[in-house]
């Protein structure tokens, strides 16, 4: 689906899975949070993108305190300044901002700077075996510092080991996800593995 998805239509299709996501998780009827990525080069007009997400979320009765957006950063942005914009426009609303896939793309420091995110999840390839390397244990450790200092909350993705989830944890590190929890189900809920 993904591939038929182009400049004409990226709009639709980042707002029309929005829909789909928040209609999703209100079926559990659990109390968590829902991230949402969206693709900052399809989102024309804040207020109005925001709006349509706002009023999904009053139409299925989810709490949008509980919504999170996240934008991914290995996808280059087109125009920074919007998406400054757009992350003022969340705090605004009272929504949480989030970028995923730290460490992995085009911004780095820059983006924690212009955007200030509430939360910053650590790209998979920088946890993967960082019990066994030194040099992505100095990466997340300082990232962490970092983070704490500017008030961003961290998040370890990627986690599929025991010794994964010990090592981060001993680093300090308390938010994780990934398959060594639960593996992801499509329209279902995890069954969790609690370590």
């Amino acid at each position: 689906m993904l591939s038929s998805v182009g400049d004409a239509n990226r709009y639709y299709f980042d707002q029309a899975a929005r829909v789909t996501a928040i209609r999703l998780a209100t079926e559990p009827g659990i109390d968590a949070h829902l991230s949402i990525n969206f693709m900052p080069n399809a989102v024309y007009k804040q207020q109005s993108c925001i709006r349509a997400t706002m009023e999904a979320a009053r139409i299925y009765g989810f709490d949008p305190e509980r919504l999170i957006f996240e934008v991914t950063e290995a996808e280059k942005i087109d125009d920074r300044p919007h998406l400054r914009r757009i992350f003022d426009e969340y705090r605004e609303q009272g929504l949480m901002r989030a970028i995923d896939d730290y460490g992995e793309g085009f911004a780095g420091l820059n983006h924690l700077i212009e955007l200030e995110p509430d939360l910053v999840k650590i790209d998979l390839n920088l946890v993967r075996g960082v019990d066994r390397h030194r040099s992505r244990q100095a990466v997340i450790r300082s990232t962490a510092l970092l983070c704490e200092e500017m008030g961003i909350r961290l998040i370890a993705e990627g986690v599929e080991t025991r010794e994964e989830f010990e090592t981060l944890r001993d680093m300090g590190l308390s938010l994780f996800q990934g398959y060594w929890f639960a593996r992801p189900g499509f329209e279902s809920l995890p069954q969790p593995n609690m370590p």
